[in-house]
């Protein structure tokens, strides 16, 4: 469990990047990793659920995809801003709801009932409490649903560590406002181009076209990186063994070697299935898919 003590303003960074930087080009980037992982053209026929809607930018991908009835909840009031704000923008559906909620709160969660697809993206590790926020949301997902999380790999090779990054992240929610500023362009320096300036046409290219993954920005997400606190890492196997063993999930595609692993479930109802993740892992993309170590950028 993390110390939940000293929390990073989450949905000041997305309520900031909605009102500055939000665009088509951003949306039609978050829809197409919407389908691509989930090997859909379209979320027709299926509800969604979004655990930490953040900027609510993948719930609206959710709505140009055609989810039938969609549901968006943060723990952060200022995520629950940005997310209408986006909502409001696409002229308020009444099959579009957004409200305040704790993945940790059993009762809250027992309310939302179950849902064909639940969504929760880079946010179960900020709870403090990652694995009570995994078995929360995994109940509301219904029989034959699917389940899309993202959660920061324990088994990546973090240079610098692991606990060196946890360090930072604690540190970033104890200065001033100044000393972020300078944190940020200290990472840009150090990781972004290598404390090479021969690099900046590279780092200057990478920040244009962060874009496309996913539809984020590049400084949006260094200040979550350094400042999304609480955080804890996840094993992929442990997840995978968890929601197998446990609770009648099957394993149908998965993404690693990054700080964020990628897992798609599909709720079978049987439990007990013993899927590899290294397996799949070079199933789906060869020997070399997955690189062992990673700098985070």
């Amino acid at each position: 469990m993390a110390d939940t003590g000293m929390r990073f303003g989450f949905g000041d960074n997305w309520n900031r990047f909605v009102r500055q930087k939000h665009s088509q080009q951003r949306l039609d980037a978050a829809a197409a990793r919407l389908t691509g992982f989930l090997k859909r053209d379209d979320l027709k026929g299926l509800d969604f659920l979004d655990i930490g809607s953040g900027s609510g930018l993948h719930s609206l991908a959710a709505l140009k995809l055609g989810a039938e009835k969609l549901h968006s909840f943060d723990y952060d009031a200022n995520s629950v801003a940005a997310t209408r704000f986006l909502r409001d923008r696409a002229g308020k559906p009444d099959h579009w709801s957004v409200e305040q909620g704790d993945v940790l709160d059993d009762s809250y969660v027992a309310s939302l009932g179950t849902w064909k697809l639940v969504y929760s993206w880079g946010v179960l590790h900020h709870t403090g409490e990652v694995w009570r926020a995994l078995r929360n949301a995994q109940s509301c997902v219904a029989e034959g649903g699917l389940f899309y999380i993202a959660l920061y790999s324990k088994d990546v090779d973090f240079q610098p560590s692991q606990a060196f990054w946890l360090e930072i992240k604690q540190e970033y929610n104890r200065v001033t406002s100044l000393t972020k500023w300078l944190m940020v362009w200290w990472y840009v320096w150090r990781f972004g181009m290598s404390m090479n300036i021969r690099n900046l046409p590279a780092v200057l290219k990478q920040i244009w076209t962060y874009r496309t993954q996913r539809g984020m920005n590049y400084f949006t997400d260094v200040r979550d990186w350094l400042g999304g606190w609480p955080m804890e890492y996840a094993g992929d196997q442990e997840t995978v063994d968890l929601l197998e063993g446990e609770y009648g999930f099957e394993l149908i595609n998965v993404a690693t070697g990054h700080a964020c692993s990628e897992f798609l479930f599909r709720r079978t109802g049987v439990n007990g299935k013993k899927t590899k993740v290294k397996d799949m892992v070079a199933r789906l993309t060869g020997p070399a898919g997955s690189p062992a170590a990673v700098n985070v950028a």
